[in-house]
């Protein structure tokens, strides 16, 4: 059974290299590209929920070449994390049933669980899972 959960918990676990540091050099990414925008009209927007995404978006008429690519990498990277989160969550769903039914989604548990079952796990998984380099921190 495909579940949004799944996906929603995978977000925190997949990725290429360290997964929280890969979503953190994206963040940090748009921090450094977009140095001037943030510190021009962005200074005072308190950070979280998006308000500093809305805040460029609010002066994307402003924005350098620079910002303007930097969000457009991120959103790139995004895309592709995004694409290897919903490859691995279909691939492993059985699996995810069969040997992690019982595990709570979040901090990695879910990826975990997979990698301490690999030599249970079904082939079109353990295919994901390498394609992917799931990893746990």
């Amino acid at each position: 059974m495909k579940r949004i959960a799944v996906l929603c918990a995978f977000v925190v676990t997949i990725g290429i290299g360290t997964p929280l540091s890969a979503m953190e050099n994206i963040v940090e990414s748009v921090a450094k590209g977009c140095e001037k925008e943030l510190n021009d009209f962005c200074a005072k927007v308190t950070p979280g929920e998006g308000r500093i995404l809305a805040c460029l978006y609010a002066h994307e008429d402003k924005l350098s070449g620079h910002c303007e690519f930097a969000l457009y990498d991120a959103a790139a990277q995004l895309e592709r994390f995004i694409g290897a989160l919903t490859y691995v969550a279909n691939e492993c769903d059985e699996d995810l049933d069969t040997h992690c039914a019982v595990v709570e989604a979040g901090e990695g548990r879910l990826a975990k669980c997979l990698l301490d079952n690999k030599s249970k796990l079904q082939q079109r998984c353990i295919t994901a899972i390498e394609a992917t380099n799931l990893q746990v921190e």
